[in-house]
Formats: C-alpha cells, sequence, structure tokens
C-alpha cells in the first residue's frame, strides 16, 4: 500500500485485494490514514471497487437529474440541515446540488426517486443504491482504520450503527461572459467524513497545511477522503478540518458526487484521545443539535462554530 504524494497531496491504495484486518499491510495502511488526515486533513484514495459501468451510468443518471425542472428539484426539502435542494444562489450562480438521505437504503432512494420522477427511474434508484453501497464502504474501512489506529477500535460498532449518509449530486454550469469562475466558495463541511468524487471535468481544489491550493484530477477510481468539523472535535484537534473550493478553470458543464457521514446521536469525545499533549477542548455533543446550531444566526456569527457550540 503505502503512502505516496503526488502535487503534496497524500494518496493512499485501497485497491488492493490483500487489504484483510490484522494483516501488516492493513496496520501499516491504519498508519497511513491517520498520519494523512492528522497532517492535511484530507487525502487521495486510489478505490477501484466502483465498476466503470457504474460509474458512467451514476455521472449519465446525474445529467438527466439536473435537467429536470426548477420547481421539480426544490421539492428535495427535508428538516434535517443541509439535507436538501441547494442553488437559485445569487452568490454562486454557477452552483446547484441535490440530496438524498440514507441512499445505501431502498427506501432512502426509493422516497427520492419518487420525487424526483413520480412515473418511476428505476436507472437512477438502482445505481445511486449501489454506488452508494460501495462508497459507504469506503468511508468504513476508513473510519475502522482511524480508530483501529487510535487504538479505540472498540467503538467502531457505534459509529457503524449510528452513521446517516447522505449522497449530493452537484452540478456546475461553466462560466459565462464576464462571470466568476468560482463555482464553490473555501469552506469545511460540517461532516465526519466527506468523499467527493468528480466526473470527467476537474475543479476540486483542496488547501493543504502549508496554504498550497492544490487541484485534485478526476478519475473513476479516485475519491478525496476529507475531514470534517465533527471529526476534528471527535479527534480532541488531532485532525484538521479539510478546506475545499471548487473553481471552474474548463469551460464545461462539471458534475460531481459527495457521499457525506453524520451521526444520529451523539459524538462522543474519548477519554482515549486526551493526554497532556492534547487536553480536552470539546464536549460529546450531539451532530444534528450542532447543524442546527450552525444555520443559526449565532452559529453564523461565530468564527469557528463547531468550537462555539461544543467547544470546552
Amino acid at each position: 500500500m503505502g503512502l505516496q504524494s503526488q502535487f503534496k497531496l497524500p494518496v493512499i491504495d485501497f485497491s488492493e485485494g490483500n487489504l484483510n484486518a490484522g494483516t501488516g499491510t492493513w496496520v501499516s495502511a491504519c498508519n497511513d490514514v491517520r498520519q494523512a488526515l492528522e497532517e492535511q486533513g484530507c487525502f487521495e484514495a486510489r478505490f477501484d471497487k466502483v465498476p466503470l459501468q457504474l460509474h458512467d451510468t451514476v455521472f449519465a443518471t446525474a445529467e438527466e437529474l439536473f435537467d429536470l425542472p426548477t420547481e421539480v428539484k426544490m421539492r428535495n426539502t427535508s428538516n434535517k440541515p443541509y439535507f436538501d435542494y441547494f442553488g437559485q444562489y445569487r452568490s454562486l450562480p454557477l452552483y446547484e446540488s441535490l440530496a438524498i438521505d440514507n441512499p445505501t437504503t431502498h427506501n432512502g432512494t426509493q422516497s427520492f426517486t419518487n420525487l424526483m420522477w413520480p412515473a418511476g427511474n428505476d436507472r437512477f434508484r438502482e445505481s445511486a443504491q449501489s454506488y452508494s453501497e460501495l462508497v459507504a464502504e469506503l468511508d468504513r474501512t476508513v473510519m475502522r482504520m482511524l480508530f483501529e489506529s487510535y487504538g479505540v477500535g472498540n467503538y467502531y460498532d457505534y459509529y457503524v450503527k449510528s452513521t446517516n449518509y447522505l449522497l449530493r449530486f452537484f452540478k456546475y454550469r461553466k462560466p459565462e461572459m464576464n462571470e466568476s469562475d468560482t463555482g464553490l466558495a473555501s469552506h469545511t463541511d460540517r461532516t465526519l467524513l466527506s468523499i467527493i468524487h468528480q466526473g470527467r471535468i476537474s475543479g476540486l481544489q483542496v488547501k493543504l497545511k502549508d496554504g498550497q491550493w492544490v487541484d485534485v484530477q478526476p478519475s473513476p477510481t479516485s475519491f478525496v477522503v476529507m475531514a470534517g468539523d465533527a471529526l476534528m472535535a471527535w479527534s480532541n484537534d488531532r485532525i484538521p478540518p479539510c478546506y475545499h473550493q471548487v473553481t471552474m478553470k474548463e469551460k464545461e458543464t462539471r458534475y460531481s458526487m459527495g457521499m457525506f457521514s453524520f451521526i444520529s446521536g451523539i459524538i462522543h469525545i474519548l477519554e482515549e484521545l486526551v493526554d497532556e499533549t492534547h487536553p480536552l477542548k470539546y464536549k460529546s455533543f450531539d451532530h444534528f443539535q450542532f447543524l442546527h446550531f450552525d444555520r443559526s444566526d449565532e452559529g453564523k456569527k461565530s468564527k469557528c462554530s463547531i468550537k462555539a457550540f461544543c467547544g470546552v
């Protein structure tokens, strides 16, 4: 396996068939994941378990999805913050996004499909669920490696049982004349992990520890794993959240996918991750209460909403 470097963005290969728990390769990979997240807050995962045909189908159906009338797409609502339709923003005219709650389940993908296509669209539903199941597998592998690397593997089952996944479809139209090429401004996510997968068109940029912005080139086997604010709190500030943005350098419509992990319930700040070097920085917190706080006036005014919400 081994930690590689491509323009200083760590690259970790998850495609090897001998990556089995308990082996030397597994232990080495656990250390690589922890090192990459602690040092940069992100890494590129080489992951070949999404078949090329499924990859192509998911991105083809994404185009069908965004071709729907705006009033149909705006049916994508939720009482969970950040789980609804994004778009039609004057400040971000190139950007549009839709979200499927619980996309690894039949009920989750069927409910969303019924909203968008009341007459049905089995191709969309089946490909979205199959894709989500595979990317969720990558998420669970990364988190298991992280738990084991920190010596808290006994808490991993709680993570698996409590995770609420969200799949987002992203579209960025090409800029018009005299229009900014900003697809999405620099930000961190409120997640534990975010996994971004680009289509044919590049645009994703991540900010590394030294302040350098790095372009991530698209590939069917390239998935960018990024730490969110909630993972920073869980790790007691060992892992920084990843700042990222989208810049539309190519004059073509861009599609991408994002799998985001949240905890339905309490994110426990573990005493095993508190020591003299890392004194306690956060209190255990309810992830979705944090999301509501982040969208409140108080949360928006704070310099760092996660620290304002549950910082010690």
